[in-house]
């Protein structure tokens, strides 16, 4: 079994929508093809750092690493949640 390194993607948008884009795609000299893989490979990235990367100036990334070195200690709501049976076991 060979691994396809490409796939397609098929979408319908308004005519004015593929305009837009189309005429974007010119004025950077691309193709559409080019033009929409990249814009959206830059939008996933932008999304996925937006979930797991912050930047914190020199205090706040110390009050950080202190909270994650010196957890408080477990209330009695922690405590009754790790006792209850998950529901997947019940």
């Amino acid at each position: 079994m060979t691994n396809d390194t490409k796939g397609s993607i098929n979408l319908r948008i308004e005519a004015n929508t593929r305009r837009l884009i189309d005429e974007a795609a010119a004025v950077l000299g691309k193709t559409r093809t080019e033009f929409m893989v990249e814009s959206a490979r830059r939008q996933a990235i932008d999304v996925l750092l937006d979930q797991r990367l912050f930047v914190l100036d020199t205090d706040r990334y110390d009050a950080f690493m202190h909270a994650l070195d010196n957890p408080p200690a477990p209330g009695p709501k922690l405590r009754s949640l790790l006792r209850r049976v998950p529901a997947w076991r019940k």
